[in-house]
Order: C-alpha cells, then sequence, then structure tokens
C-alpha cells in the first residue's frame, strides 16, 4: 500500500484517540492500557469479519434473495457483531481492573478499543477501495465508530458508579449502541435514496456534538475532580 494511502487511513483514529486521552483530565490513564485496548480492538476486526460473511452465507443472501434483505441481513449482523465485540473487551479487560476508577474511564477506553477496531478495518478499505473512499471515511464511518463508543462508554461509567446495577445499565448502553449503529448503517447503504445517506451524515455530526455533553458529565463526576 502507498505510504500516504496507509498514513490517511490510520490518522484518524489516531486522533481521535488522543482527543479522548485528553478529555480525561483528572486522572489519566496508563499509556500502556491504552495501547492494550487499541491492539484488541484491532484484534476484533477478524472474528467480526468472519461471524459477518458467516451469517451472510448461513441466511443465504448471496443466492437469490432480494436486495432489501441484503441491506437488512448486512446491517444487522455488523451492527450487533461489531457492537458485541467492543463490548466484551470493554467488560472483560479495563472494565473489571483497579484502574478503572472513574466514570470518563468508560469512555475513554470504549472509544480507545473501538477506534482500534476502525483503524484496522480503515487499512483494509483503502487497501481496496483507494484514495476517495478513505477520506470519506475519515469523516463518516470512523467517527461513527467513536460515537457508539462513547454511548457504551457512558453508560459502563454509569454502572461503575451504580455497581448495584451494573449489568442492566451495561446492556442498556449496548443495545443503545446496536439501534443507533444499525440505523446510521441503514441510511448509508441504502441505495434508493441520496438525501437519506446525507441525513446519516448530518445525524452523525450533530449527535457527536451532543456526545460532548456526556464527555462532559462523567468529568464532572470524577472523584479525583
Amino acid at each position: 500500500m502507498n505510504p500516504l494511502l496507509l498514513i490517511l487511513a490510520i490518522l484518524p483514529g489516531l486522533l481521535i484517540t488522543w482527543y479522548i486521552y485528553r478529555m480525561d483530565r483528572y486522572e489519566q490513564e496508563h499509556r500502556l492500557h491504552l495501547i492494550v485496548c487499541f491492539l484488541l480492538g484491532m484484534a476484533l476486526t477478524w472474528p467480526a469479519s468472519y461471524l459477518d460473511s458467516e451469517a451472510v452465507v448461513r441466511l443465504g443472501i448471496r443466492h437469490g434473495a432480494s436486495v432489501e434483505l441484503k441491506l437488512l441481513a448486512s446491517i444487522l449482523t455488523v451492527a450487533i457483531g461489531e457492537e458485541v465485540g467492543k463490548f466484551l473487551v470493554l467488560i472483560a479487560y479495563p472494565l473489571r481492573r483497579p484502574f478503572f476508577n472513574e466514570p470518563i474511564d468508560g469512555i475513554v477506553y470504549a472509544v480507545v478499543i473501538g477506534m482500534g477496531f476502525a483503524t484496522l478495518e480503515n487499512i483494509h478499505y483503502a487497501s481496496h477501495f483507494g484514495l476517495g473512499t478513505t477520506l470519506l471515511r475519515a469523516f463518516t464511518a470512523v467517527p461513527a465508530h467513536a460515537l457508539f463508543s462513547v454511548i457504551v462508554g457512558y453508560f459502563a461509567g454509569l454502572a461503575w458508579l451504580k455497581p448495584q446495577h451494573r449489568w442492566p445499565i451495561l446492556f442498556q448502553g449496548l443495545g443503545v449502541a446496536i439501534v443507533i449503529h444499525a440505523v446510521y448503517d441503514f441510511l448509508v447503504l441504502q441505495q434508493y435514496y441520496d438525501w437519506l445517506i446525507i441525513l446519516a451524515v448530518a445525524g452523525l455530526w450533530i449527535s457527536i456534538y451532543f456526545a460532548q455533553d456526556l464527555i462532559r458529565k462523567h468529568q464532572d463526576s470524577s472523584p479525583f475532580r
């Protein structure tokens, strides 16, 4: 792959990772833990891709199914497979460790995991579809993964604050992220109305603006403040 193209594929995920690291104002996470989460997020791309391909084959949507069914199946398997995978990494590694010690850590670690996933996915798309797709994804798919991760991470922070209700809160966050991911993918991937694609991208950036409030809420509830 062209080195410049590789840099452009990697840069968005790294910039978002740096930004969310800077948002952890009062007790920043050790970089080793962040690197581990980023690498675990990258590792998720292989099983997620396999499960998506396997679901497509088992549902038989490659053999004469309607365009609508292909689109719906693709969205559901992608949204559920990717978000569940990132969720499992979050609860298996950082959520159970002593260094997860304030609400915003949920957002930080969830976003870093999501950016690891999005970065390797971006490299794959860059190698297959070139510069145009890479630039487009820098302003759509990669920020979308960050948004989904902020949502899951926000609920993980709430679960840390309310350990007696941990699992209902965690699964609520996962459910919200899956629904938003599925709706976003549907609007972007459907091939009938261009205005729905514009609506999806506009909605994404509006949602990212409001996601700042979620970050600020957990900043304000930090015990280190």
